[in-house]
């Protein structure tokens, strides 16, 4: 935002900015809040220029430094699954989190996140800014007192990683596999124990053989962690979670009690790094994939006899919970028409551009 821009949300003429300069930013108060971020410090979506610390910069530098946000890793504050409590009680203001990871507290999270076989990154953008998404998910934050915001997308996830190979859905059965959301409940209706092991945990849980499986972002970040040496067969794609959005949540008592500008400053430094976390991971995983080929992993597709199961069991179970639970039903149903909508646009010429060039390559 421009500094012009900033000073006339805030109510002060430009012309005073002229003759006064900087002195017009004392007219709003220094603020100092902390934020929460689910994210191990070493992870990107916490790194020094995405996610939670990306955030703090932005706003700080919107505000002319009069809104400091310090942004803490999982464990400095509060464990990853407690940040949803601590934001909605007022431990701390605001939160960096994957929504997924509360679907246990309700399974509505998913949608805000990502669904199985749901809506890829482009489309979950356009559900939520255009398409009435995130006007249906505030209604269900206000009623836990919090206001979301998107703030950054993994993209398509990869499926996971595997100690062995996966040649049909009668493989998964007994599997220990770390997965979570709404996601990790069609997996469990495919035979899996599930296991929703927080994401900072989760490399030292296959390489010690607590788990035998496990799906956690995607091949940049995955690499960074060293799950390679943990597992040697990589699973595409990442069906459980399809838009894999990444949220700022805010306490929403402490929100309305912020000064306009700096509500904005907030909003726009979360789009901004919606838009930016998505060119970040397209650029670092294609090379990270590379990487990873070289030094041995064996990238494998999904059987279609698994992802046939995989997503008939994901739509009975959303079909299922919507039929139980109004709210999740008032967000399903308008989400379900949205995306055979999408789908069928995103067919019509984007897919069929994609596979042309996929073609060309191959040949």
């Amino acid at each position: 935002m421009k500094r012009r821009e900033f000073l006339k949300k805030a109510g002060v003429g430009a012309a005073a900015s002229a003759v006064f300069g900087p002195v017009y930013a004392q007219a709003l108060p220094r603020i100092r809040w902390r934020m929460a971020a689910g994210w191990p410090r070493a992870m990107v979506p916490f790194g020094p220029e995405s996610g939670a610390q990306y955030l703090a910069r932005r706003v700080r530098e919107i505000t002319d430094g009069r809104f400091e946000i310090s942004a803490h890793a999982a464990g400095e504050l509060v464990g990853t699954l407690q940040v949803l409590e601590a934001v909605r009680r007022g431990a701390v203001e605001m939160g960096h989190v994957y929504p997924g990871w509360f679907s246990g507290f309700s399974p509505i999270t998913s949608f805000e996140s990502g669904m199985p076989f749901g809506l890829n990154t482009r489309q979950q953008n356009a559900w939520l800014y255009f398409g009435g998404g995130l006007e249906l998910l505030r209604r269900f934050h206000a009623d836990i007192n919090l206001i979301n915001f998107p703030a950054g997308s993994l993209s398509l996830q990869m499926g996971g990683w595997f100690r062995r190979e996966i040649q049909g859905p009668e493989d998964l059965r007994g599997l220990r596999f770390r997965a979570h959301g709404v996601g990790g409940m069609a997996y469990a209706r495919l035979g899996v124990t599930v296991q929703n092991i927080p994401t900072g945990e989760v490399f030292l849980a296959l390489e010690r053989g607590t788990i035998d499986a496990a799906e956690l972002i995607g091949p940049h970040e995955d690499e960074q962690v060293g799950m390679h040496r943990a597992a040697r067969f990589y699973y595409y794609p990442g069906w459980q979670e399809a838009g894999s959005t990444t949220a700022v949540w805010v306490n929403l008592q402490r929100w309305r009690t912020l000064p306009r500008p700096y509500q904005e400053a907030i909003a726009t430094a979360c789009r901004e790094g919606n838009e930016r976390m998505v060119a970040e991971y397209d650029a670092k995983n294609a090379l990270a994939m590379a990487r990873l080929i070289r030094g041995g992993t064996l990238f494998r597709s999904f059987p279609t006899s698994l992802l046939q199961a995989a997503n008939r069991a994901s739509t009975e179970l959303l079909a299922e919970l919507a039929a139980k639970d109004p709210a999740f039903r008032a967000i399903y149903t308008p989400w379900l028409a949205f995306k055979q909508r999408s789908r069928r646009w995103s067919a019509t010429n984007e897919l069929a551009f994609d596979n042309f060039v996929q073609r060309l390559s191959a040949a």
